[in-house]
């Protein structure tokens, strides 16, 4: 076999908030349909998601996910943040919907409907962890991202940080970024 493709199907309470969601992604609505049941595909390029309506689903309790390789993640963060600006005046890093910002391993978003893609770099080998200090980080950034315990996360950070006195600069930039994004996210960056 060769050339299959698989698009996910994802869930979600009103496909018209997603479409505007994705549409502000900078995806075009490539078919919608409402009866018999609500449906919609979006595609960015060679981006294809689906999503199916459910009356009364909770996106707030969504279990839902999706992992989308790309070669540059940064790439596609700065677009859409674009896009968010220009609608929301920022990027959303709370709430649903919600972007995290890009890291080397890349970024996570929380679409209206309560989905989880992750954007990911196509080629992901995973670098052995040099200290205590950037597996804390990948901690901290799972402990946040999949779930939403940014608290606990920074406290994680901030330990990391205080004992890891041997990691490269460039470890602590990455991990002190991370804390300054926690602490936005937690309303206690001022």
């Amino acid at each position: 076999m060769a050339n299959e493709v698989t698009i996910p199907l994802l869930p979600c309470a009103s496909i018209d908030e997603v479409a505007e969601f994705y549409v502000m992604l900078g995806f075009t609505v490539t078919y919608r349909q409402y009866r018999p049941n609500a449906y919609l595909s979006v595609r960015r390029e060679e981006i294809n998601l689906h999503f199916f309506g459910i009356p009364g689903y909770e996106p707030a309790e969504s279990y839902s996910s999706c992992l989308i390789q790309v070669e540059d993640p940064r790439e596609l963060y700065e677009a859409f943040a674009l896009g968010m600006r220009a609608v929301y005046g920022q990027v959303l890093l709370t709430g649903i919907p919600r972007m995290t910002r890009p890291r080397r391993d890349g970024f996570l978003f929380v679409d209206p409907g309560g989905n989880w893609i992750r954007v990911v770099p196509a080629v992901r080998e995973r670098e052995p962890s040099r200290n205590g200090l950037t597996r804390a980080l990948r901690n901290a950034v799972t402990l946040a991202g999949s779930h939403g315990a940014e608290r606990q996360a920074l406290k994680i950070l901030e330990g990391a940080l205080v004992r890891e006195t041997h990691a490269s600069e460039e470890e602590r930039e990455s991990a002190l970024e991370f804390r300054d994004e926690l602490l936005e996210r937690l309303g206690l960056h001022g």
